[in-house]
C-alpha cells in the first residue's frame, strides 16, 4: 500500500500538459453548415452552396475570445456532416465548391497568430458525407485530412476528437486512434490530443461545464487506455476490476477506485460548454448569464482543469453581438476579481508531517472582504493532497474555519464569497481577518503548494 501510493503521488504531466493547463481557459469555434441550416447535427447531404458568410471576420473572434481572458482557439475544422472549412484534396464536400470559397482555417489560423491566441483543431472522425465511411478506407481517407491539417497550418497546440457516432452506425467504423496519434506525434509534438480516453487530456463526462466535486489528473489506466501507464497495479486490483469506468463517474481519481486499477496515468480533464444553449448559431438564443459563465470558471480553471468555452459565429461569419458583450462582461469581472492580490505574508509553519502541511497567511492589515484563496500544487512533482482546510484568526479573537476542500492539482480557486452578493455565510460581516492557516488533512506524499494568493 505504502509503495502504491508513493508511486501515485510521483505519476507527473508531460511539458506538452503543463503547456495546457497554463493555457487554461480558450475558446471553441463551431461554425459550418449548420450554421445556415439551423441545425445542430448536419446529415452530410448539405449541398456546398448553403456554406456562405458574407462578412467572415477571424480577427473579430479573437478580439472577442481575448476580451473574455481566452489563449486559444480551436476551430471546428469538420463536423459530423463531413464538410471541410479547408480545400482538402480528398473531398468535393468543402468551401472549395461554396460560394465563399476561402480556407477558413488559414484564416483563423493566421488571425490567431496576428492576435496571439495559440491555434487547435476539431476533426470529426464520424464523416456522414464521405462515402468510404463503414470501410477500412475510411481510416486512410481521414488520415489523409489529418495530415493535411497537421502540417498546412503552423504550429498546433490541441488537436480535438470526439466519439460522436449515430446508432446505426455505431461499432461499424472503428477509428484507428493510434494511427492517428502516431501522425499528431510525429508532425506536431507539442501539441495535446483531447480524446475520451486520452492520451493527453479527457472529457469530463457533460457538455454542460459541470465539474466534480473533486477532478483528480492522475487517473486509472482502464479509463484512458491510450495514455502512458506511470505506475504498477493497485494493491486490489487482484481482487476486482475497474471495467466498465467511464468519464461520468464521480469518483475516477478518489483512493477507493486507484486502488482497483491496474496501474496510473496522468489525464486531466477538460470542462467545456457553449455560450449559449447549442453549439452552433441559431437566431433564437441568447448567452448564459454572466454567473453560470463565472461559476464554470471556478469549477475549471479553478479546480484542476481547463475552460473550453465554445462561442459560434453567425451566418456572416461573425460573433454575434450579444455573445461579445457578455465575453467583455465577463472578461472583466474575471480582471476585477483577481488582478489585485491583497498583500500578505505567506511562511510554511516549521515541524509539521511532510503529508499534512501547514501555511500561514498573515495580512499586513485585519482584512474583511475576503473573496478568493488561490492555492497550486508543484503539479510538475505530481498532484498529492486529498483534503484541505482553511481556517482564519479574526479581531476580538474569534479562530473558526471558512473552507474545507478535497484535491488542488494545478489550481484551485476557494470561493470565499459570490461575487454577485459578496456573502459568505462562513465569515461574520464585521469580522476583520488578521491571518488565516492552510492545513493539508490529508495527501499521498509530501505536499508540494508552490504558489498561494488571496484576493
Amino acid at each position: 500500500m505504502k509503495n502504491f501510493l508513493e508511486a501515485a503521488a510521483s505519476v507527473r504531466p508531460s511539458p506538452r500538459q503543463l503547456a495546457w493547463f497554463d493555457t487554461g481557459f480558450y475558446g471553441f469555434i463551431h461554425f459550418g453548415p449548420n450554421t445556415f441550416t439551423n441545425r445542430e447535427w448536419g446529415d452530410g447531404k448539405e449541398p456546398e452552396s448553403v456554406f456562405n458568410p458574407t462578412a467572415l471576420d477571424c480577427d473579430q473572434w479573437v478580439e472577442a475570445l481575448k476580451s473574455a481572458g481566452m489563449k486559444a482557439l480551436v476551430i471546428t475544422a469538420k463536423h459530423h456532416d463531413g464538410f471541410c472549412l479547408w480545400p482538402s484534396a480528398y473531398t468535393e464536400h468543402s468551401v472549395k465548391n461554396s460560394p465563399f470559397q476561402g480556407d477558413v482555417v488559414r484564416l483563423a489560423a493566421e488571425a490567431c497568430r496576428r492576435g496571439g491566441l495559440k491555434f487547435g483543431f476539431y476533426l470529426s472522425p464520424w464523416d456522414r458525407n464521405a462515402e468510404s465511411y463503414g470501410t477500412p478506407q475510411y481510416n486512410d481517407y481521414f488520415c489523409n485530412q489529418l495530415t493535411e491539417l497537421l502540417t498546412g497550418y503552423g504550429e498546433i497546440f490541441c488537436v480535438w476528437f470526439d466519439n460522436a457516432c449515430s446508432p446505426e452506425m455505431r461499432g461499424k467504423q472503428p477509428y484507428d486512434f493510434p494511427r492517428y496519434f502516431e501522425l499528431i506525434r510525429k508532425y506536431q509534438p507539442n501539441a495535446v490530443i483531447f480524446n475520451d480516453y486520452g492520451p493527453d487530456v479527457r472529457w469530463c463526462g457533460n457538455e454542460a461545464g459541470d465539474a466534480r466535486y473533486a477532478e483528480w489528473a492522475v487517473v486509472p489506466t482502464e479509463l484512458c487506455p491510450y495514455a502512458t501507464v506511470q505506475t504498477g497495479p493497485g494493491p486490489l486490483s487482484e481482487y476486482g476490476s475497474l471495467d466498465g469506468i467511464y468519464n461520468t463517474d464521480q469518483f475516477i481519481g478518489s483512493l477507493p477506485n486507484i486502488l482497483y486499477s491496474k496501474g496510473l496515468a496522468y489525464v486531466p480533464a477538460e470542462i467545456d460548454m457553449s455560450i449559449r444553449p447549442g453549439w452552433f448559431w441559431h437566431p433564437d438564443e441568447t448567452p448564459h448569464p454572466l454567473s453560470r459563465l463565472f461559476d464554470t470558471y471556478l469549477t475549471s480553471v479553478g479546480a484542476n482543469a481547463c475552460f473550453h468555452l465554445n462561442v459560434p459565429p453567425d451566418t456572416r461569419g461573425r460573433i454575434d453581438e450579444q455573445d461579445v458583450a457578455r465575453l467583455k462582461e465577463f472578461g472583466s469581472l474575471l480582471r476585477r476579481e483577481f488582478s489585485a492580490p491583497i498583500p500578505a505574508q505567506i511562511e510554511e509553519i516549521p515541524n509539521r508531517p511532510p503529508m499534512q502541511k501547514q501555511y500561514r497567511i498573515h495580512f499586513h492589515t485585519p482584512q474583511r472582504n475576503l473573496r478568493y484563496i488561490i492555492l497550486e500544487e508543484d503539479i510538475a512533482q505530481g498532484q498529492r493532497v486529498e483534503t484541505f482546510m482553511i481556517s482564519g484568526s479574526f479581531t476580538g479573537g474569534k479562530e473558526y474555519p471558512v473552507f474545507q476542500g478535497t484535491c488542488i492539482g494545478h489550481r484551485k480557486i476557494c470561493r470565499l464569497s459570490d461575487p454577485f452578493s459578496r456573502q459568505n455565510p462562513l465569515i461574520g460581516k464585521m469580522d476583520e481577518a488578521n491571518e488565516l492557516v492552510v492545513t493539508v488533512t490529508a495527501a499521498r506524499g509530501e505536499v508540494n503548494l508552490k504558489h498561494i494568493a488571496v484576493y
